[in-house]
């Protein structure tokens, strides 16, 4: 999977925010928030391919958490990604 080059990430009042602008005529505007793991995962992945083991080996090294969690977490990471529409 990869993170979709078409969507960046802002500072709007001191929050980081992904802002996807409605498309086909659509009247909507969804900004997304992201926390400090957010970000930092979002940074760290956003120009290559990657999969939920790069994600759960990048929890496991800049947080030092055991396995299990870094699994739960980069699953459900990357789970809200492809809801939210972000992958290419």
């Amino acid at each position: 999977m990869k993170i979709s080059g078409k969507y960046k990430v802002r500072e709007m009042a001191g929050q980081h925010v992904v802002i996807i602008q409605g498309r086909n005529g659509e009247d909507m505007t969804r900004i997304i928030s992201l926390n400090g793991t957010s970000l930092f995962l979002w940074n760290e992945l956003k120009d290559r391919d990657f999969d939920v083991e790069d994600v759960k080996s990048a929890l496991m090294s800049e947080y030092g958490i055991d396995d299990a969690r870094a699994s739960r977490d980069a699953e459900a990471w990357c789970r809200q990604l492809e809801d939210c529409k972000l992958l290419a």
